[in-house]
């Protein structure tokens, strides 16, 4: 983990009919993901949703573990586990 980041554990459902925040359960934040598993694409289009959700640029999320795994850990610099934590309720009250 980079210092001054947030971990965050995803599960990806891949190939859904659209981008969607499931929910938040023990620690994993589960998201339905509207691209096909495979060349990366599902990956790129995670992080172009989390960048959505989080409020944050792409540049500021990396996949530390589990780039051909549906459990991942992302690392997000910038922002505090509160920050996280408040954009991800706001998200899913809005979404």
């Amino acid at each position: 983990m980079k210092p001054d980041s947030v971990t965050l554990m995803v599960q990806i459902h891949p190939n859904a009919a659209y981008n969607q925040m499931v929910r938040l359960e023990d620690g994993v934040l589960h998201l339905r993901i509207a691209a096909r598993p495979t060349e990366g694409k599902a990956n790129q289009e995670l992080l172009k949703f989390l960048s959505d959700i989080l409020g944050v640029s792409k540049s500021r999320l990396t996949i530390e573990k589990g780039l051909t795994s549906k459990k991942k850990r992302i690392a997000i610099s910038g922002l505090t586990p509160e920050q996280v934590v408040r954009r991800l309720e706001q998200y899913q009250h809005i979404g």
